[in-house]
């Protein structure tokens, strides 16, 4: 692939992401569905360019959806997790044993979603007064359902691999040629 190719792949990534991150304003129960969707584009440039050019586009989308999304919620889930979870994921299942790599992926999803959250509350003004309503085991609970809604990501991102290994990857690359 040509470099104006990749820059142009890229830039439309992340305008797609970025574009349907602000549908979260006029669909707001897609709060925790848009970041995931967006951040499976990034296995897109993973596959046909390389994790460099993944991480690229995942940073100027962090950055354009931190700035300009109005629902912050949503950039932030998505800049710290779902934006760079594809390109972690590819290296975790090429480089470690398959319990270890799963230990690894729930570890760095409950981390990450715990001190994402804790930023939101302390510097970005959002209130989860609703989830101190439910008592004291509201927070492991949502934890524990959070990890299995995760876990359904992970294996939907898999499949959706292979999928796109399978049956697109042949009519993708000749839209390139």
């Amino acid at each position: 692939m040509k470099q104006s190719s990749k820059t142009a792949l890229c830039g439309i990534i992340a305008a797609i992401s970025v574009a349907l991150m602000f549908l979260v304003s006029i669909i707001p129960f897609l709060t925790y569905a848009l970041p995931a969707l967006t951040g499976a584009f990034v296995i897109l440039i993973t596959i046909e360019i390389d994790k460099k050019w993944a991480f690229l586009t995942y940073a100027v989308t962090s950055v354009l959806s931190l700035l300009l999304v109005p629902n912050k919620e949503v950039a932030m889930l998505f800049a710290s997790f779902f934006g760079y979870y594809p390109i972690l994921k590819a290296v975790f299942e090429s480089k470690l044993p398959r319990v270890l790599e799963y230990i690894v992926k729930v570890a760095l999803f409950n981390a990450t979603m715990v001190l994402s959250y804790i930023v939101m509350i302390k510097f970005m003004g959002i209130s989860f007064d609703d989830v101190y309503e439910l008592g004291k085991f509201a927070v492991p609970i949502l934890l524990i359902l959070g990890t299995a809604t995760f876990l359904m990501y992970d294996l939907a991102l898999t499949r959706l691999i292979r999928d796109y290994l399978i049956k697109w990857q042949k009519q993708f690359r000749k839209l390139f040629k």
